[in-house]
């Protein structure tokens, strides 16, 4: 082991050590306030100046992390926000939490690593441990990090040190957190690895070693494919059994009662988040470089792509048999986040289907109570704002639309005022018999 690696090392076990986060998302911001809890001195950087400016002042832009999240931070002499990369010079530790989204046709995009790795190269020096977060395909940190970080001379494994390591984020999961989820880390090299190790050791109730970062790259890609193979299957099963009118719900309520060899996966109007939605596609994407076709994986992105699709047909259905069309119709969307508790609208089904529904008539707003307004995305600028759920607004709609029940939201009030409730996530149902008509999607 070099005279390097030892001393980060030490200066680690004594969290003696600078730690400087790029990227102060969902992950980034989670992971520098434990650098910190830990003892590092922590620089937090972001090309958002919001971000970095709403940090100085104490105050989260995470909703589900609450007001008080980062006061301690802004109190401390230890932490830094700033849009200013010259600082990554003192750094010892730089981890890499930058977007990794889908290009236009699903193949990977990489700009924002690449775009992190052109700053890090000119300013990193001797001594330093750089940890790729960012979900990729496997051979990334290898391929794509390490020749732009080596460009200027630096040897890894001698001068400086590689690992990749995944994020594990579900937000607002009261159970596991960023602490207590086991953390992988797979070096370039086996030093590099140990090293970074010895980082997350400090800060994480259990690190697992792996033998290489592309072992590390491809965990994290298994763990979402199966989840999304998964899914797709159950949705499947949704529509099937739609069509034989038998319910999904009660369908997997019963083969839930298996003790063995069943795990419950349960169906919905499409599939959101900054993983499941992504992350299949940046593996089969590379398997086209070995000529490996990955059907299993395409099929299922297939199946949760045109789940949207099945839920306008059911709630078109459902307006017919009150004699009205969608077009001119008034759809309440209930929920525009991917998941409930959280602000979060990525990759939204809700956002495809109000699109969809605005593109064939319907008068379409929608209530989130984490999500007053929506914003510009890559793919999507509704221009809306959250409606507030009042008798009158249900009243007012020839349907309710429930994509995401946020335990916020009055499910009673729903059944109680609106016309005509579709549900996509069986919400409805433990409510008993509510005077609204509510039908599955």
């Amino acid at each position: 082991m070099t005279d390097h690696a030892k001393q980060l090392e030490q200066r680690f076990a004594k969290t003696d050590a600078t730690v400087a986060v790029l990227g102060l998302g969902y992950v980034g911001l989670p992971l520098a306030k434990l650098f910190h809890n830990a003892g590092f001195n922590v620089i937090g950087l972001d090309v958002d100046s919001r971000k970095t400016d709403m940090l100085q002042r104490g105050e989260s832009y995470i909703e589900y992390l609450g007001e008080d999240y980062v006061k301690d931070l802004a109190d401390s002499d230890r932490f830094t926000p700033s849009t200013d990369f010259d600082l990554l010079e003192s750094a010892d530790a730089i981890v890499i939490c930058v977007p990794s989204p889908l290009g236009e046709h699903n193949d990977p995009d990489l700009s924002y690593v690449e775009a992190t790795c052109e700053e890090i190269a000119p300013r990193l020096r001797p001594g330093v441990l750089v940890v790729l977060e960012s979900t990729t395909y496997p051979g990334t940190t290898r391929e794509v990090v390490l020749p732009r970080l080596e460009a200027r001379g630096l040897t890894c494994g001698r001068d400086f040190f590689l690992a990749f390591s995944p994020e594990r984020e579900d937000p607002a999961n009261p159970t596991f957190t960023t602490h207590n989820t086991p953390k992988l880390i797979g070096g370039i090299d086996d030093t590099s690895g140990r090293v970074g190790a010895a980082l997350y050791e400090q800060t994480l109730e259990k690190v697992v070693r792996v033998s290489t970062s592309e072992v590390a790259e491809a965990a994290k890609l298994l763990e979402n494919i199966y989840r999304a193979v998964n899914i797709a299957m159950v949705n499947e099963m949704k529509v099937l059994l739609t069509e034989m009118d038998i319910d999904v719900w009660e369908v997997i309520q019963a083969a839930s009662t298996k003790p063995f060899g069943f795990h419950a996966f349960y169906p919905g109007p499409g599939i959101g988040g900054h993983c499941i939605p992504v992350d299949p596609f940046y593996l089969t994407w590379k398997a086209k470089e070995v000529g490996f076709p990955t059907r299993f994986i395409e099929l299922a992105g297939e199946v949760n792509n045109q789940m949207p699709g099945f839920v306008i047909r059911r709630l078109t259905e459902a307006l017919s048999e009150d004699a009205k069309a969608v077009r001119d119709s008034n759809i309440l969307v209930i929920g525009l986040a991917y998941k409930p508790e959280v602000s979060d609208v990525r990759e939204s089904p809700a956002l495809t289907i109000i699109e969809k529904l605005q593109s064939l008539g319907a008068n379409v707003s929608y209530h989130d109570p984490h999500v007053p307004k929506t914003h510009k995305m890559r793919k999507h600028d509704l221009g809306m704002t959250s409606t507030e759920l009042t008798p009158d607004a249900l009243a007012a709609a020839d349907a309710a639309l429930i994509i995401t029940p946020h335990a916020a939201i009055d499910l009673a009030l729903i059944g109680e005022h609106a016309k005509l409730v579709v549900d996509t996530r069986n919400a409805m149902a433990k409510l008993g018999p509510v005077k609204a008509r509510v039908v599955s999607a």
